[in-house]
């Protein structure tokens, strides 16, 4: 048996068997028959006491924990301790064909229909004959005449069939929590539907027993309240099955099989069996297997599931694919190079489980009040009956146990359990179809307060390579000719600046002539003989050190110096051809980024260790006013904690090595998706495609998932605050007003599916929309 778990130095996840390892680990544990917050975290407290853990979390809505090990881990106590809390448990295993978890989802909501669609069908002719006798008198006098007491006994055999076959799952795991001290929302619904059934027997057979004008029967209000609860429970696991549906479609991205090269042949075999370097053949129309590099062949590669872009990027020879993405048109051959739990995709799947998860902070309230809420009720309900009792009106005892069950049943805390994890859930999965992933579920928190983003400007506000931006010939010379000449020069230098000039001749077909007697002048440029033309590159030093005068070219060349572009000039026999412009792009969405974080009130800087002449050139164009320039990569840091002196909270976005401290001290670090492995490391949240506008996606989704999180505990919390008084005959004096057992269980099922339908409205999030919001009238159009 095999399980997953991460090393808690590194977060690197591995298998490893069990039960024991020699490293600090966390493993995933599946939970069974949770059902409200007490159990959660009547659970934690289970698995904490086990030795050896150092910490536990457990999530309602995932019906997972999260244990933690210092040391060697020991699992079989853990499960054991489970158990004695009255729970199933079992680890997550790896690799697994299927997924059992969604196949005993499937059979949990099937057992819930049958059992919810029989209960339905016991209930209703006792809810019908008993209503329809209150609601018309002739009804009552017909069946009383005609059944009598017949109709009391029939009643009994129907809803016992119902309390002990489809509600039985109340009682056996409701008493034994009562037992133990530890009650929980099942035992609330077994105490409530029980006192209605048993009252209800003693006065169908023991009517003696009973102060006379009390032998009435609520055996109606029983099996309304295990319908009706039975209803909720359906309905609340088809909509949690539901929140993980994120998860389920990333596992569906990835192929079956795949076509492997071997030996001449081709073979269509289970990506199960292909190995690091296997060669693999991809046809139009097919998903990529696993990851790997391309040796042959070319095409355009959907890599929507990674970025959220629809436009599909040209691949060739040398370039990367990542497993699960859809190959459109050509046909090419890629080497594998990771396979199984070491692909791309299967790592994002780690990430948004791990993320779903997790607890965030403001889950530490929830946990403060669930640890009292079921006592405080079942201590409220013995209150209200005594308080009738002694006080109501007759028959006071009637009354007293009306109240009483009302009470236990309308206050059931599955609302409160769900509120915080439903929504995380749905959360991180939607952020995840927007190529925002969350390696640390508190940062969905965390975001919401950002006051300040800081970027890091190579590779994340820009491409991160030099690339030609501008080109400008002299009188006599097309671009197209100056580029040829220039990259036949350029095509023997290994320098950076040479090869974006070599890059951008390819890019536009440019055929580039051999070029000889090719010389390097460190600081100065180049120069060598293409097609019997001394042709030659270089900076204006050089130029002016020749007495080569640049003429109106010159005035363009200090434009572009102007905006942080470095302008080369091209000479031809001694004469100025052109100046061209080489530079580190801005991404085409960055302004974009910076705008709609302004829109969200977000201050934007940027930190740097180019100059501060380049730097201020690059936040102008952006529309960036705070700039951090000539920042030695050990200082980056500092320059956070700088930034972040005003108390506000603080995300800084990087890529590099050099970024990690920075990425490590802010509130949030936010790491580039196609940055190093270390900086993603460093980082809460990691941005897929690269894209600056991740950023806001992030922020965005941070911002409605803790309003949509407020609002399910302002629910869950108003819910009970106010129908507790009510349930327990508050407004009794004022109006007369008494809250049925069966209204009580009604809104108590409703409460939950309330919640949970609540945070399934985040997977329609989009960020404009968030955006907008936060300007009152302006629309930041993003791409998704």
């Amino acid at each position: 048996m095999t399980g997953r778990f991460t090393y808690l130095g590194n977060d690197l996840e591995r298998d490893c068997p069990m039960p024991s390892t020699s490293s600090s680990a966390t493993f995933d544990i599946v939970i069974e028959g949770m059902t409200c917050a007490s159990c959660v975290r009547r659970v934690e407290k289970a698995i904490a006491a086990a030795p050896g853990v150092v910490q536990a979390a457990v999530n309602l809505a995932t019906e997972r924990a999260q244990v933690a090990f210092e040391g060697p881990a020991n699992l079989p106590p853990v499960l054991a301790a489970i158990a004695s809390a009255g729970y199933g448990a079992h680890v997550v295993e790896e690799d697994r064909a299927e997924d059992p978890e969604r196949t005993a989802r499937k059979a949990e909501i099937a057992t819930l229909r049958r059992d919810l669609v029989l209960a339905a069908l016991l209930t209703a002719p006792v809810f019908l004959v008993e209503m329809g006798g209150h609601l018309v008198p002739a009804l009552h006098h017909v069946i009383q005449m005609n059944w009598g007491q017949w109709n009391w006994y029939a009643q009994f055999v129907l809803i016992s069939l119902v309390l002990f076959g489809p509600g039985l799952r109340f009682f056996v795991r409701g008493i034994p929590a009562l037992l133990r001290g530890a009650p929980d929302m099942n035992a609330l619904v077994s105490l409530g539907a029980g006192a209605a059934w048993l009252f209800s027997v003693v006065a169908t057979f023991l009517p003696a027993a009973l102060p006379e004008g009390t032998a009435y029967v609520y055996f109606e209000a029983a099996g309304v309240i295990v319908t009706l609860i039975l209803l909720g429970r359906y309905l609340e696991a088809r909509a949690k099955g539901e929140t993980s549906e994120a998860i389920r479609k990333l596992a569906g991205l990835q192929a079956k099989t795949a076509l492997r090269l071997r030996d001449g042949s081709e073979t269509e075999v289970p990506i199960a069996e292909l190995r690091p370097g296997d060669i693999i053949r991809v046809r139009p129309g097919e998903k990529i297997a696993v990851d790997g590099e391309i040796v042959e062949g070319s095409s355009y590669v959907d890599e929507s599931m990674l970025s959220g872009e629809a436009i599909p990027v040209t691949k060739g020879i040398g370039d990367e694919v990542i497993g699960g993405t859809l190959n459109k048109t050509g046909s090419f051959s890629f080497r594998a190079t990771k396979v199984g739990s070491q692909t791309v995709l299967a790592q994002i799947i780690r990430m948004v489980e791990a993320a779903q998860g997790a607890k965030l902070p403001i889950q530490a309230l929830v946990d403060k009040v669930t640890a009292w809420f079921v006592p405080a009720v079942i201590a409220i309900a013995a209150l209200t009956f005594i308080a009738w009792l002694l006080l109501g009106p007759s028959p006071a005892l009637t009354f007293a146990l009306v109240n009483a069950v009302a009470v236990l049943i309308i206050a059931c805390p599955c609302a409160m359990g769900l509120a915080t994890p439903t929504s995380i859930m749905v959360a991180t999965g939607r952020a995840a179809e927007l190529g925002v992933l969350f390696r640390r579920g508190d940062a969905l928190q965390s975001l919401r307060d950002v006051g300040i983003v800081a970027f890091d400007k190579t590779g994340t506000l820009t491409q991160g390579k030099p690339a030609v931006t501008d080109i400008e010939t002299a009188p006599g010379f097309s671009e197209n000719e100056a580029l040829a000449l220039l990259a036949s020069v350029e095509a023997r230098s290994e320098h950076p600046l040479a090869t974006a000039i070599v890059e951008a001749a390819r890019d536009r077909n440019i055929d580039i002539p051999a070029a000889t007697g090719f010389e390097a002048i460190p600081g100065r440029g180049a120069s060598a003989q293409v097609d019997g033309r001394k042709i030659s590159i270089g900076s204006a030093r050089w130029m002016a050190e020749q007495g080569i005068d640049a003429g109106r070219l010159s005035a363009r060349a200090h434009t572009l110096g102007a905006q942080a572009k470095t302008p080369l000039f091209a000479v031809v026999d001694g004469r100025i051809a052109a100046v061209v412009a080489v530079a580190d792009p801005i991404k085409p969405t960055a302004k974009a980024a910076v705008a709609a974080l302004k829109a969200l009130g977000i201050e934007v800087a940027m930190v740097t260790g180019d100059s501060r002449q380049t730097a201020q050139a690059i936040a102008a164009r952006l529309g960036i006013e705070t700039v951090e320039a000539d920042v030695l990569p050990d200082g980056k840091a500092q320059t956070v904690k700088r930034l972040a002196a005003d108390s506000r909270k603080i995300a800084f976005v990087g890529d590099g090595i050099n970024d990690a401290p920075a990425l490590a001290t802010a509130d949030v670090g936010i790491a580039i998706g196609t940055g190093t492995d270390v900086a993603i490391e460093s980082a809460a949240v990691v941005l897929m495609a690269g894209d600056p506008n991740g950023v806001v996606k992030a922020i965005g989704l941070s911002r409605a998932t803790m309003r949509n999180i407020a609002q399910n505990l302002f629910w869950a919390f108003a819910y009970n605050i106010a129908l507790i008084p009510v349930a327990a005959g508050a407004l009794y004096a004022v109006n007369g007003t008494l809250l049925s057992p069966m209204l009580a269980a009604g809104a108590m099922a409703l409460s939950s599916v309330f919640v949970v339908t609540n945070a399934l409205r985040l997977r329609g999030f989009h960020p404009a929309d968030s955006a907008a919001r936060a300007s009152g009238k302006k629309y930041v159009k993003l791409s998704n």
